[in-house]
């Protein structure tokens, strides 16, 4: 009679050793947000053009600003 409780618990145990992984992984849920996703960007653009003009392009500029 005692080999059969032995052979129960034994059953009971590997049985509860068994599931204990299963009930361990983790679980992962991808769920959208409510809000929309906000991106404030403070951007501040400055931008320099430079012209090297040769002389007698400057000389021809100066002689008639009305070109540009």
């Amino acid at each position: 009679m005692r080999s059969v409780a032995k052979r129960t618990v034994r059953a009971y145990v590997m049985g509860v050793a068994l599931l204990m992984p299963a009930a361990c992984q983790p679980t992962v849920k991808i769920e959208p947000p409510d809000k929309p996703i906000v991106i404030n960007l403070n951007i501040k653009i400055e931008q320099e053009v430079r012209i090297k003009v040769e002389k007698d392009v400057e000389d021809l500029l100066k002689q008639n600003p009305e070109l540009f």
